[in-house]
């Protein structure tokens, strides 16, 4: 047999067994989860102040912990419709492996956000970008590094011409990550959300609706559904008479 029928069969071969392995089976898997959150800035001068937050999500609706997120950065804002920030945050959730053990995720972070005003509707733009080192309870001493950007825009729109009425929100953020231990799922989760927003005074408000997180796990084949509740509240400590939007 001549060299080239060799290497043409050979190919043939290989193209018939690729084709006759079964493809893996796409599993979606549906969660129900409440989450929370009190997120915060704290502007003491005109250009430079803080901000901090805190999350909690649970799963199973109420009735188990899904993971604990808190988080701190310093902001620069340039004028009016836009800032910066760089922080540290730290996520801890329940470990699937083991028992009563968590995965632990150290987190620094470095974002910019603009708002827009189109008639009577408010646009928030921003872009995070995020480094992450996850240890996981069954390898303690190895920390997996990952890189995420994240880019959210979210639209509040008034429905009354009261303004002490709440405002309809609508939010949809999308979460892109790599690393050496991301193989097939590049695209790592999209947060769209629908509901309200209302203010508590001068420096309360809150926001509550439904969210929908669909993640793709790192097998490549396997997703989540996640139907959230979502209640936030938010406070903005403002030294100066300038207005902090966007602070979400």
């Amino acid at each position: 047999m001549g060299y080239k029928k060799l290497i043409v069969l050979i190919g043939l071969c290989s193209y018939q067994y690729t084709i006759a392995q079964p493809l893996p089976t796409r599993t979606i898997n549906s969660n129900i989860h409440f989450w929370t959150s009190v997120n915060s800035t704290f502007r003491f001068q005109n250009n430079w102040g803080i901000m901090a937050d805190a999350h909690i999500r649970r799963t199973n609706f109420v009735s188990d912990p899904s993971f604990y997120f808190a988080r701190v950065g310093l902001v620069r804002w340039f004028q009016n419709q836009s800032g910066a920030a760089i922080g540290y945050g730290n996520l801890v959730s329940p470990s699937l492996v083991l028992p009563n053990q968590w995965n632990i995720e150290y987190r620094l972070y470095q974002q910019f956000q603009f708002t827009q005003k189109y008639g009577s509707v408010h646009l928030l733009h921003r872009l995070r970008n995020e480094n992450r080192w996850r240890v996981a309870p069954e390898s303690p001493q190895t920390a997996v590094f990952t890189n995420r950007i994240r880019y959210l825009l979210s639209a509040t729109i008034p429905v009354f011409k009261n303004p002490a009425y709440p405002s309809l929100v609508v939010a949809d953020e999308l979460l892109m990550q790599w690393g050496k231990s991301i193989v097939y799922n590049p695209l790592d989760q999209n947060r769209l959300f629908v509901g309200i927003r209302h203010s508590l005074g001068k420096q309360w408000s809150y926001d509550t609706g439904y969210m929908y997180v669909f993640q793709q796990k790192s097998a490549g084949n396997q997703y989540d559904a996640n139907h959230t509740l979502r209640l936030f509240f938010y406070y903005a400590f403002n030294q100066h008479t300038t207005s902090n939007e966007g602070s979400e």
